[in-house]
């Protein structure tokens, strides 16, 4: 996605002319690759509200959908004010630090209407960023549901976003030392999916397993809400892997058409897989296999080309289902919506087979082409050194918050809560009247 100003060789390309009656602020502004970028920060907000959040909340039990609806959008109230106060400066910021972009754009500081990131306004710029910022800790909560205290939820998400997200975002994307190396994670399956994925997996051994866990029938309450969320999902990933282009080109384009073509191969995947496994091919293996498949794409979406995309889709659709299978029931960690097994290892495996299908001699699964000096063998080192790093970095200072959480104000509610329902014992309202 998401290269800074400071490194993206399209942001310096030179901006197209401008029709002599339009008033704009700037001569170096773009308005169709701002407009762009602006319809896909709003389908990325969406993504989050209410995409994840419907299809989070009707995977859960009656008792905890509104805790769950209630969780991603206070996380989406909470971030948005540390992107504008820190985070954007942490991620994007001015400073030559490999390790992140310092505090010279805290506050917003000298973001106005005349200023540009490449050829579209930087607010423009830094909202579409921000929208990252709040998916991000909201997929965690997929982790964590019907069992995580709603305050410490909150101040886990805001450390675990100025500790974690920020830094490794500007690693990647703002200037910083993965970037410089050649990292290929166009619109996020380390900085984005590795991460939720790891902090899911730290969470959910803090936590412990729900009750009934593997030992009662814990359903999903509403499928069609989840169904709904998941289609919203799938529409809005549009902006994050298109959108991630930043601008209205080919390349968006490209983008746009092998995100749809792998989220339906990972669909399609999973039914199959479920079919010869259970005989029947089920609606929540087909939304989470979408989600698998979207994952999957994300960071190779601007280095393949369309059979590269499927054929992602596809292996990430079987990756990902026997990693889901491998975890609840070998492992038995209650990871209670997959995070980790969809997202994080969607991710890791379109990271590092985006060395591969980003060459342009594999015939029909050719990508872009590989990057000037890099052949297939260091593009993969780069993309396992990328996917080792940040994951050995999100796995130490998770825990490290975790602990700090749960030491100073307590992580989990007592067993007569969880039994409950945090619907009433931490919010006092139910998500349905009867």
């Amino acid at each position: 996605m998401n290269p800074s100003p400071r490194w993206s060789p399209w942001l310096l390309a030179p901006a197209c002319a401008l029709l002599p009656g339009l008033a704009l602020a700037q001569d170096g502004l773009n308005a169709a690759n701002t407009s762009w970028i602006l319809t896909s920060t709003a389908l990325v907000l969406f993504m989050t509200l209410p995409g994840l959040s419907l299809f989070y909340a009707g995977l859960v039990r009656t008792r905890n959908v509104l805790s769950v609806l209630m969780q991603c959008f206070s996380i989406a109230v909470v971030i948005s004010i540390l992107w504008l106060l820190l985070g954007y400066s942490i991620a994007f910021g001015p400073s030559e630090s490999a390790w992140w972009g310092g505090l010279g754009k805290a506050f917003f500081r000298g973001v106005g209407v005349d200023s540009l990131a490449g050829d579209i306004p930087e607010t423009v710029f830094a909202a579409f960023q921000m929208t990252f910022a709040i998916i991000t800790p909201a997929l965690i909560v997929g982790a964590f549901v019907e069992r995580i205290r709603f305050g410490s939820m909150l101040v886990f998400s805001l450390l675990w976003a100025l500790l974690v997200y920020f830094p490794v975002a500007n690693w990647v994307w703002g200037g910083g030392w993965l970037g410089a190396m050649g990292l290929i994670d166009f619109a996020g399956g380390t900085v984005v999916h590795l991460t939720a994925g790891v902090a899911a997996v730290i969470l959910a051994l803090e936590l412990g397993k729900r009750q009934g866990f593997l030992t009662a029938s814990v359903v999903p309450h509403n499928l069609t809400m989840s169904f709904t969320g998941a289609a919203m999902l799938w529409v809005g990933w549009f902006g994050f892997n298109a959108g991630s282009a930043l601008a209205a080109d080919g390349a968006a384009g490209m983008a746009l058409f092998v995100t749809h073509t792998s989220a339906a191969a990972g669909a399609l995947t999973w039914m199959a897989l479920d079919r010869i496994k259970f005989g029947k091919a089920s609606g929540l293996g087909a939304i989470t296999g979408m989600v698998a498949g979207l994952a999957t794409i994300t960071p190779a979406a601007g280095s393949v080309g369309p059979m590269g995309g499927l054929l992602l889709g596809l292996m990430g659709g079987v990756i990902c289902y026997f990693a889901t299978i491998y975890m609840k029931q070998r492992l038995k960690i209650d990871d209670s919506l997959d995070v980790f097994p969809v997202h994080g290892v969607g991710g890791i495996t379109g990271t590092l087979l985006a060395a591969v299908l980003v060459s342009g001699g594999l015939g029909i699964f050719s990508g872009t082409g590989m990057p000037a000096d890099m052949t297939m063998g260091s593009q993969l080192m780069v993309q396992v050194t990328g996917v080792v790093a940040i994951g050995l970095y999100t796995g130490v200072l998770t825990w490290v918050i975790v602990k700090g959480v749960a030491a100073t104000m307590g992580l989990r509610v007592d067993a007569d809560e969880e039994q409950m329902g945090l619907d009433i014992t931490g919010h006092d309202e139910k998500g349905y009247s009867m």
